[in-house]
């Protein structure tokens, strides 16, 4: 979004200089797509050179589950006979590891990404203590980011010599050492300057720990002698002229495990102290619920910035999985949990076979690292059936689980330098290409260490995603008072109403209405129409009610059919839908199969004005688009807020098993009552507006809006040579240096693009599609239309008097707000709409009575 933006009204210029400093360590490694080496493959290392580790640091996470081999070993049997206790404990060690601490190289791309933000984005800061930080520290962590801090860790109270004067956190001298930073053990990657001094050593390949879960720091092998001698640490916390400088080098990189966005508190055994967890409070699958990813990325939190705004729009506990490789539509989503893998997996060999060709086909299957004779085996028949789960929001993570676990950590920066080759990060400008599976096997090391590793993280989950029951927790009891009639009745109302989409154990019929396991492809939403008709018949709810009343309905059950639902049914937010990463030759091409690109359109859909509300349609696209697969809802009452993008309930600092359930009880009440929906919340910027549902009913949905005027902000010290110096610059791009020179946008701080007035729909700038067409002609007619809209504003804004008024401003954006509306790539700007099933306002079924909620209610606890 900032970039898109920036690049249309600064110039093509200004971002091209962001990168040079950034690729100075890997200048002798190749360059462009498809010949550019990683750091490790470089300098000859191997991916045997950089095993998992099999050291069980974090033996008391994960309810001790490696403290008991026998239970993971026979957890582990179903799909690898025989397997001995000590082979299962190993296999989840390793794979633990791999979660936790294991960052893949991917410290370039985030020390790369602090440029491409502006320095809106500076992990070391979000690291330190230090006093000028004002709005976070060690101490709240917890309660301000929503990020887990790291036992056995203190508050930095100074700076530390051994970090260069930064204000890091300093081991707990009583704790055993971090065994991961063990360099003769795992010897760090020697590329650059790391090694050149005792002072500056190579390290190990995975990091130093700095006190908060799932970020571990590195050397910067772009840190020589001549960057450290105009190294200043007093400055990097108190200067803005000295840190916010696109040629400043750090003497660390900071890289991310996926336990950065999944380790959360046991929602069992949660802290005393969230600030202070032991590893017994943490669990490895609940994902980051409490993460606040607009604090997170823009450290300073600036209001005023439209950067801040953007990120605002995600909830605690969501963030939009497209951020770096845009699809320029903002679909902040919640970070799934990871539970009941295994009857997953399995429920994707009844429902989920999906064709994979061309680079599809490359993706790594359990039948490379299993015996013949495991029944993991069955999950890929050569040379193009895989059988497998649904993975993201949308389901278009289907070429096997292996392949789902290899793209998360691309997503966070495994072999950057090729993936950012395929676009320009954080929101494009130019078009999008797919990163070939092929290239990065045969160009980075790390992406082969990274294959080798996976499988065991996926034997980990496996062995020890279970669910976390309410009556495990303390004083959980006394949250399931209900008589058994009234659970019995709440038993029938599931099966009759939810079952359909929340359980892996159907009517037996449903498989043979999904031919093919699955009828995934061009002839998906005839098959669903059949099975949805069918949902609805008094066969079905009599079949269904028996299933769900049955002792073991809980067993081994995922609580979903990750079947692809049809957006148009659901008539919640349809951005996350209209996701576009994994269609057809964008960036997840290898990672979709060709099964969810051959998926038809949905149909029309109604979106709303978002200030007047007012109606219209709006025809959703194919080839993969519009639909969502059913959220699990194991462990449901640990895991509210509700809806995709957790807009639904009132969110709780704590993690405590009453602030859990208080959330629960505030988003089923809503879920299930719709008009009780809460659109006015402290810290959002909304606004309501009336829309109407399918059922012809109308209800209040909220909107975000910018909370304060705000501007698209760059720093001086990132603006490129040509606009700090005033040199002469080619025609191309004189008039804009001029305009900004000499106009309003330009000034001794950087450049202020604004003022984007207080109460302004975030989404209606955040969604500016500047995707590139299919259609040539289609294509040239959009362009036009984008720079039309961009000369508009730039003449409107040029035109505000100084110190102008919010009201100025909305008068300086109502000429162009019609363009703007026309090039939303997704024009559904409310929030919490949606999932209407059992309530008044489901156009297809009557709504349940209040005791029949009250009943599902309680039989929805003990989930």
């Amino acid at each position: 979004m900032l970039e898109k933006l920036l690049r249309s009204l600064l110039g093509a210029a200004m971002i091209g200089a962001l990168g040079a400093s950034a690729a100075r360590a890997a200048e002798d490694c190749g360059s462009g797509a498809g010949k550019i080496k990683d750091e490790a493959m470089c300098v000859g290392r191997t991916a045997e050179s950089l095993p998992g580790a099999d050291d069980d640091y974090f033996v008391n996470m994960d309810y001790g589950a490696t403290k008991r081999p026998e239970e993971l070993a026979k957890a582990l049997d179903p799909y690898l006979p025989g397997i001995t206790p000590e082979d299962a404990r190993k296999a989840a060690v390793v794979g633990r590891n791999n979660w936790v601490v294991w960052t893949a190289g991917n410290d370039r791309l985030w020390n790369i990404m602090n440029q491409k933000s502006f320095g809106q984005l500076d992990f070391l800061k979000t690291l330190s203590s230090h006093p000028s930080l004002t709005k976070f520290s060690r101490d709240n962590r917890w309660s301000y980011l929503g990020l887990v801090n790291e036992p056995c860790f203190e508050k930095a109270t100074g700076p530390r010599a051994d970090r260069f004067g930064l204000w890091l956190d300093t081991r707990d001298p009583s704790c055993p050492a971090d065994p991961y930073e063990d360099e003769t053990k795992y010897p760090g990657v020697k590329f650059g300057a790391r090694g050149r001094s005792e002072a500056f050593p190579v390290g190990s390949y995975y990091g130093y720990a700095t006190g908060i879960v799932g970020l571990r720091l590195f050397p910067n092998p772009d840190f020589d002698d001549e960057a450290e001698r105009k190294w200043d640490p007093v400055r990097f916390y108190t200067d803005p002229s000295y840190y916010n400088d696109k040629d400043l080098i750090r003497p660390y990189r900071v890289g991310m495990s996926c336990g950065f966005c999944h380790v959360g508190p046991n929602p069992t055994n949660p802290p005393a102290d969230p600030e202070h967890p032991k590893w017994e409070n943490l669990n490895s699958n609940p994902g980051a619920q409490y993460f606040w990813w607009d604090r997170i990325f823009t450290y300073a939190a600036d209001p005023k910035d439209f950067a801040w705004q953007y990120f605002h729009v995600s909830r605690p506990g969501a963030l939009d999985t497209s951020l770096l490789s845009t699809d320029y539509i903002m679909n902040p989503r919640t970070m799934n949990a990871i539970y009941q893998l295994g009857p997953r997996l399995a429920l994707g060999l009844k429902l989920g076979r999906e064709k994979l060709t061309g680079g599809e086909q490359l993706n790594k299957q359990f039948t490379e690292y299993v015996p013949a004779q495991s029944p993991l085996t069955q999950f890929f028949k050569a040379p193009d059936q895989a059988f497998t789960p649904h993975v993201l929001k949308d389901g278009s993570d289907s070429a096997g689980a292996l392949g789902s676990f290899n793209r998360v950590y691309v997503n966070i920066g495994l072999f950057s330098e090729e993936w950012l080759e395929h676009f320009n990060a954080i929101v494009g400008g130019k078009p999008i290409s797919a990163i070939p599976i092929a290239t990065g096997r045969a160009n980075s090391t790390y992406w082969q260490a990274n294959e080798a590793q996976t499988p065991n993280t996926a034997l980990f989950f496996l062995a020890t995603a279970k669910p976390d029951y309410l009556k495990n927790a303390p004083a959980g009891a006394n949250h399931l008072t209900w008589d058994a009639a009234t659970l019995d009745r709440g038993k029938e109302v599931f099966g009759e109403r939810c079952l359909r989409c929340h359980s892996s154990k159907l009517p037996e019929k449903t498989f043979e209405l999904f031919p093919k396991e699955g009828c995934v492809g061009k002839d998906y939403l005839s098959c669903w129409n059949k099975y949805w008709a069918y949902t609805k018949t008094d066969a079905f709810k009599q079949e269904a009610k028996a299933i769900a009343k049955s002792g073991d309905f809980l067993t081994d059950n995922f609580l979903s059919t990750d079947l692809r639902v049809p957006v148009s049914l659901l008539e919640t937010n349809a951005c996350s839908p209209l996701a576009t990463n994994a269609i057809k030759n964008n960036i997840w091409n290898d990672f979709s199969s060709s099964s969810y690109k051959e998926l038809p359109s949905v149909g029309t859909i109604t979106v709303h004005d978002p200030y007047t509300g007012a109606p219209r349609s709006y025809a959703m696209p194919a080839g993969g688009r519009g639909y969502t697969r059913p959220p699990s809802l194991v462990s449901l009452w640990s895991t509210a807020p509700f809806l995709v993008n957790n807009s639904l309930g009132a969110f709780q600092e704590s993690p405590s098993v009453d602030a859990r359930l208080k959330s629960f009880d505030s988003s089923i009440e809503q879920l299930l009552w719709p008009e009780k929906r809460i659109t006015k919340y402290e810290t959002y910027g909304q606004h309501d507006i009336d829309y109407v549902t399918a059922s012809g009913k109308k209800l209040r949905g909220a909107v975000d809006v910018t909370t304060e005027t705000s501007y698209l902000r760059v720093p001086k010290g990132f603006l490129p040579n040509l606009l700090q110096a005033g040199i002469d610059v080619g025609e191309d791009v004189k008039w804009l240096v001029d305009a900004l020179r000499l106009g309003n946008f330009f000034d001794e701080n950087g450049v202020a693009i604004g003022p984007i007035p207080k109460g302004t729909p975030v989404a209606l700038i955040g969604n500016l599609d500047l995707d590139k067409r299919d259609n040539p002609l289609e294509d040239l007619l959009h362009k036009a239309k984008v720079l039309k809209l961009l000369a508009k504003l730039k003449i409107a804004l040029k035109s505000l008097p100084p110190n102008a008024s919010d009201d100025d401003a909305r008068r300086a954006f109502a000429s162009s707000y019609g363009d703007l509306l026309e090039l939303n790539k997704c024009p559904d700007f409310i929030a919490n709409r949606g999932h209407y099933f059992g309530t008044d306002y489901f156009a297809e079924e009557p709504g349940l009575s209040d005791a029949d909620k009250k009943a599902l209610i309680a039989f929805l606890k003990t989930m």
